[in-house]
């Protein structure tokens, strides 16, 4: 596939699930703190099939960066009711397309460990606080910004799933069966969890892709 293609693909894409999110929230009448999640997690869901799509890291690293400045007009200016945040201070939609590229550039020859370093964010972090808002009971708070143990635990959850799908399912090397992607899975999104659970105003959207990128990194994966 040609590199334009893949950017159209890409922008028709992420636009779409921008545009259905918008029309659930008008819909059903969900907060825009719900659709915003709905939009991180299709949005993640996206560098399953980058590899496809692109030839090199460079022209999804240029769409990022286009997405990076458009989610800063947006948070400036509200231009996309389904992604605003009812947090002000959070500016996590402008440091996803930055994780993602950055993913992207260290992990591009190595796809399964591309996909599962943004998995502990896409879904860990998509779905911690929405599990947190509606069922969360037992609170903690850093800095003001208030968690909950229900919330982390959907974090771990989640996020150790599909990081470990990642790691068997993609293809490319490191090619791993489902019991050895186990403890490299675990290992990094339990992490991402501690990490997660102490970062505030958005920088969970770098500093959980970055615990990955780390752990994911020094893992010693055989390389034959």
């Amino acid at each position: 596939m040609s590199d334009w293609l893949g950017l159209v693909i890409t922008f028709v894409y992420i636009f779409a699930i921008i545009g259905a999110a918008e029309g659930l929230r008008r819909w059903r009448g969900y907060s825009s703190d719900f659709t915003r999640k709905v939009i991180h997690i299709a949005v993640g869901m996206l560098s399953w099939v980058l590899p496809w799509l692109f030839t090199s890291p460079w022209p999804f690293v240029a769409a990022c960066g286009a997405f990076m400045l458009l989610n800063f007009l947006d948070w400036r200016y509200g231009l996309f009711a389904a992604m605003v945040s009812s947090d002000r201070s959070n500016l996590g939609t402008v440091y996803f397309p930055l994780a993602a590229a950055l993913v992207a550039l260290i992990f591009w020859d190595r796809p399964p460990l591309l996909v599962a370093a943004v998995m502990p964010l896409t879904w860990g972090d998509g779905l911690a606080p929405v599990v947190g808002r509606t069922y969360g009971r037992h609170t903690y708070s850093v800095a003001n910004h208030t968690r909950s143990l229900e919330g982390s635990a959907a974090f771990l959850a989640a996020g150790f799933l599909f990081t470990w799908l990642a790691l068997w399912a993609m293809s490319g090397q490191p090619a791993l069966s489902p019991a050895a992607a186990l403890l490299p899975a675990l290992a990094t999104v339990v992490a991402a969890t501690l990490v997660e659970a102490v970062s505030i105003a958005g920088l969970d959207n770098l500093t959980v892709t970055a615990v990955a990128v780390v752990v994911l990194s020094l893992w010693p994966f055989d390389r034959s």
